[in-house]
């Protein structure tokens, strides 16, 4: 199984500026994301002290949905 932040740096786009991209944008910039993780309380605890980044933890909640759905 993929980590969450693999999952997500396939929304990176340096041109669109929907929330998912914006999130995977920041995440890609933030050096300190758990990136080997896909634990739901790890990330979504770093982002909620770290996560500057990410206009609402919806966001996050939205792309996490995603990620479990895929990897089922």
């Amino acid at each position: 199984m993929k980590s969450f932040y693999q999952f997500l740096m396939r929304y990176r786009d340096p041109h669109l500026r929907d929330e998912l991209t914006v999130f995977a944008n920041g995440a890609y910039n933030d050096h300190s994301f758990p990136k080997h993780s896909a634990n739901y309380h790890e990330i979504s605890s770093y982002l909620e002290l770290n996560g500057n980044y990410i206009p609402s933890m919806s966001v996050f909640d939205r792309a996490w949905e995603i990620y479990k759905g895929e990897s089922k």
